[in-house]
């Protein structure tokens, strides 16, 4: 008789955020699919939302196998399908690529603190999927001119190491930056690319919120993103870099919110996590150390701007708790 072990609690706390996630991109995933004019977009997210709904029954499934309470999530009553377009002009799926660009970094996480092989079983084959429609995303951005490649460079004609502690300065006894690397150049444009979806993003919710603590949060938001492009864009500038110009999307003049205050502050609160992240592995592979140094401080106002969202959230009734640790 075989015997099936239970889920640890790290396993069920990955599973119970898996959860919500998913939940979450399948409301979104609604809202865009019967908002769409573009039978390939329509395509490519009717194919996710059918693979991640599947998921969804899954996940829960091996809640109820376990005993425990399934989450609440995200429902019907957090999509508001009558409501106008809010965005336009790809934004979509580029917003659904920079979904997938998060569950590859949550699913990574969660693969290491699980260890029932269902549960890694259950994490490969998300991965696979997220990479799949990452891919398709990428594709269908750049076959529409909505996605610009990023700057080129001259290929190198020999490996060197680094002999002089002053490439890790920012500026020499003169005051000369040296300009900054591939690696550093990388880092900084997905900060830019990222940032113009997210000011769109926090730009559409304020225009639509209805609660007037959360229009202000999501006005904050734009602003964060609009000073942290500022920022980036001003670095590679002075390394008289023009970084090429990313569309965006736009928002239309639609004031009817197409979620619910809850969806959309979970939604800012996740983005917020992500760039936390990034920011803290921009830091650690930026050798200038002045771009070390704004990369940083990108981290303290993002992290600082998400644990107010989460304080919002737990003030209005809108954050789910996660399961606790009894033992």
């Amino acid at each position: 008789m075989s015997i099936t072990v239970k889920l640890s609690a790290s396993e069920l706390g990955a599973l119970w955020m898996t959860y919500h996630k998913k939940t979450m991109i399948l409301r979104i995933l609604e809202y865009f699919m019967e908002k769409s004019d573009d039978n390939k977009a329509k395509s490519l997210m009717s194919g996710l939302h059918e693979s991640l709904h599947q998921k969804v029954v899954e996940i829960k499934k091996m809640f109820e196998n376990e005993g425990a309470a399934v989450p609440v999530g995200f429902t019907e009553e957090d999509l508001h399908l009558e409501a106008p377009k809010l965005w336009d002009n790809g934004f979509d799926i580029m917003f659904c690529r920079v979904l997938k660009e998060i569950s590859m970094g949550m699913y990574v996480l969660h693969m290491t603190i699980s260890y029932r092989e269902d549960m890694i079983k259950l994490y490969k084959q998300l991965t696979d999927l997220t990479q799949t429609y990452y891919n398709h995303f990428t594709q269908y951005l750049l076959e529409k001119n909505l996605l610009p490649r990023p700057n080129f460079t001259n290929m190198p004609q020999s490996a060197d190491y680094i002999h002089n502690k002053d490439y890790m300065k920012g500026t020499n006894l003169f005051g000369h930056k040296r300009s900054i690397n591939t690696v550093e150049f990388g880092i900084l444009y997905h900060i830019i690319e990222t940032n113009i979806t997210g000011m769109q993003l926090m730009k559409g919710f304020a225009q639509c919120s209805k609660d007037e603590d959360a229009q202000k949060y999501f006005q904050k938001g734009h602003k964060l993103a609009k000073d942290i492009l500022k920022e980036a864009g001003e670095i590679l500038q002075e390394n008289t870099i023009q970084p090429s110009a990313t569309p965006g999307g736009t928002v239309t003049n639609a004031t009817a919110a197409p979620f619910s205050d809850k969806l959309m502050m979970f939604c800012t609160y996740l983005l917020g996590g992500f760039s936390i992240g990034s920011s803290g592995f921009s830091a650690a592979f930026n050798l200038r150390n002045d771009v070390a140094a704004q990369s940083a401080v990108f981290a303290k106002d993002i992290y600082a701007y998400t644990i107010e969202g989460a304080k919002l959230m737990i003030a209005k009734g809108w954050f789910e708790e996660p399961p606790k640790m009894d033992i």
